[in-house]
Order: structure tokens, then C-alpha cells, then sequence
């Protein structure tokens, strides 16, 4: 049997984005001078190449810490069609011709209705698939922590895909699902709960989310990004002209000042700005430049509201624009960006000065 090999970057993300998460994909393949194939379905994105090498070579220059629309990022093989009497055997063999090796095996779906009704059919399968693949010697203890990602997209229809650690997500399906706090204001708070987790290693959480540190939220209101920073024990400037949430206010760790989020300043270098006012990116960039570029904080989220067609160039345009804006004022800073999944239209940023 000849050897397969994975000629598809094959990428996972949320239903309504694949055009974004593919423009994205497409801008790192023309970087690498590849030429490729695209295709896409309701919750995925891939990416084949012409020429019929391995994909691995972009799949690793592109890397998943560098992605915004992608929630999983795959070096694959060519989608399987499977016998509906016999859904094992093709699976089999694939891995077998591929000459992979793997430490676990994750059965995967789009993040879909139709997806989410494979669930019965997935389970039924993934004892006997595992055995199976431990017997052939696929699935063994050291495999250099490589992943076997079973994509299932119906229930004759599967992509087989490698990840590697170090580049991809470490997530199920790429999706990181949090409980919504019944005492916070508004369920706007896992999008910053969820950005810490995405943007801050959680051993260096109780040095840069800190008990002493003082925070500005520029939109507060109601105060859903507020009550994460005064559960860390933050002391906040929620900067809003609307109403703050009674029982948040009452924690004494507020200073509700009803003023323009656009226009106002900090009495003093705060440790952290978040923002997530709802207006163009390019007003809520301009603030943003304006705070880091004069080093009013040392570490800020923000999230940028996205236009309903050209989504990645926006967001492309923007980051442009604010590295540019702080290499010319002389800021060293280290910025993310990230589609998340408590976020809707919107991304969210993350940057650190490096002082």
C-alpha cells in the first residue's frame, strides 16, 4: 500500500465565518507561495494543495497561536466517504497508509445542529475504532504528543487530521465553554473570562490578574467586564454614562465615573484596560492607540466590532494599524487576536506593553 500523506490545511470555525477563516488561511498560503484549493462547509475551512505535497510546511509556518478566525488548525488527508454497513474499515486503512502515529483520538463535529446529532453514532464507534487502532500499533504511548483528529461531517463523511502540540487548540471542537455567574450583571462577562484564559498562561494568572491592581473598563455598563476584574479583587474606573449594576457597586471596589469612554483620561498608569464599547473599529482603534502609545496601561482587552462582509481584511487592517502606531512612538508590545467563542460579530485583542 502506498504511502498517504496530508495534503489539506484543514480548519475548523464558527458557522457564518468560513469566508473569514478562509481569506485568512489564503493570506498565509500566499506568504508561503503555495497554491492550493479551497473548499468549505457549514463550520470548516480547508485548504488543499495543487501540487499534491504535504501541507505540513504551512500547516507549521502558519501557526494556530497566529490565527484569528481558526478554532482548531489540522494538517489533514483527503475526506473519506465510509460504507454505512462498515464505517471502521476506510478509517483503517487511512491511518494505516498515512504510517501515523498518535497518543489520542479525538472525535470531532462542526459546530452545528447536524453535528451535534452524531453523537450516538460517535460513541458507538470510538471504543471499537480505539482497540482496533491500539492493536494495528497506531495509537501507542509515545507519539511525540500527536493527535488524531476523526472530523466527522455526516455519518458517512470524515476527514482524518494530525495536530502537533504547541499548534493547535487544546479544546474539544476548539471551543472553551464557561458557566455563566448567576451574580454577574450580564452574560458579556465570558467574553472577558474567556479572553484571560485564551491570552494569560493560568500560572501567571495571580501575577498579572492581581488582587492590588487597578483597572479602567471604558463601557462598563451594566458592569458585566467589571465584575470579573472585582472578582480578581481589582479596584476598576467604570467609565460609562448608562447605569451600573446595584449589588456590583455595592462591593465598594468601583469608582463609577459617567463620562465619555472616548475622551476620558486615568489619574494615573492603570494595570489594565478592557473595552467593550459597540462602535467602528476604527474609533474604538484610535482610543486604544492613544492609551497604549502614551503607556496609560500595562496590559488591555478590547474587543473590535466586526463590518458584515471583508471581516478578516478589517481585522487585518486594524492590527496593521495599531502595530504600526506603537513602533512609531517607540512601544514594544506583544498583541494577540482571537474570534472567541463567546464572541459574536466582534474579535477580541490582546496587548502587553514590554517595558
Amino acid at each position: 500500500m502506498s504511502e498517504t500523506v496530508p495534503t489539506s490545511w484543514l480548519v475548523y470555525c464558527r458557522p457564518g465565518f468560513e469566508s473569514d477563516a478562509l481569506a485568512e488561511m489564503q493570506h498565509h498560503a500566499k506568504q508561503q507561495g503555495v497554491s492550493c484549493e479551497p473548499m468549505q462547509g457549514e463550520g470548516w475551512v480547508s485548504l488543499t494543495r495543487l501540487d499534491e505535497e504535504p501541507i505540513n510546511d504551512l500547516h507549521r509556518k502558519a501557526a494556530f497561536k497566529r490565527l484569528i478566525f481558526a478554532r482548531q488548525s489540522l494538517a489533514a488527508m483527503p475526506a473519506l466517504t465510509l460504507s454505512r454497513d462498515d464505517r471502521l474499515t476506510a478509517i483503517l486503512d487511512q491511518v494505516k497508509s498515512s504510517r501515523w502515529s498518535f497518543e489520542e483520538i479525538w472525535h470531532e463535529t462542526p459546530d452545528t445542529n447536524d453535528g451535534k446529532a452524531l453523537a450516538g453514532l460517535i460513541k458507538a464507534l470510538t471504543k471499537p475504532l480505539q482497540s482496533m487502532l491500539k492493536k494495528r500499533g497506531a495509537l501507542r504511548g509515545k507519539a511525540g504528543a500527536r493527535r488524531l483528529h476523526i472530523f466527522w461531517t455526516d455519518g458517512d463523511r470524515v476527514q482524518l487530521g494530525m495536530s502537533f502540540p504547541d499548534n493547535r487548540s487544546e479544546l474539544i471542537n476548539g471551543i472553551r465553554r464557561l458557566r455563566f455567574p448567576s451574580r454577574a450583571p450580564s452574560r458579556s462577562t465570558l467574553k472577558l473570562e474567556e479572553a484571560w484564559h485564551e491570552f494569560i498562561p493560568r500560572e501567571e494568572w495571580d501575577d498579572r490578574l492581581a488582587a492590588h491592581m487597578q483597572a479602567a473598563d471604558l463601557g462598563a455598563a451594566p458592569g458585566g467586564w467589571t465584575w470579573q476584574l472585582v472578582q480578581r479583587g481589582m479596584y476598576v474606573y467604570a467609565i460609562d454614562n448608562g447605569p451600573m449594576d446595584k449589588q456590583l457597586m455595592a462591593t465598594g471596589q468601583i469608582d463609577h465615573l459617567k463620562e465619555d469612554g472616548f475622551a476620558w483620561e486615568p489619574p494615573q498608569r492603570m494595570d489594565w484596560l478592557v473595552c467593550d464599547i459597540v462602535d467602528k473599529p476604527v474609533r474604538v482603534l484610535a482610543m486604544v492607540e492613544r492609551w497604549l502609545t502614551r503607556k496609560w496601561c500595562r496590559e488591555a482587552i478590547f474587543n473590535l466590532k466586526l463590518p458584515m462582509k471583508k471581516r478578516w481584511d478589517e481585522v487585518n487592517r486594524c492590527l496593521t494599524t495599531l502595530e504600526e502606531a506603537l513602533e512609531t512612538a517607540g512601544v514594544r508590545a506583544r498583541i494577540s487576536c482571537r474570534h472567541l467563542y463567546h464572541d459574536r460579530e466582534e474579535v477580541t485583542v490582546h496587548v502587553r506593553l514590554i517595558n
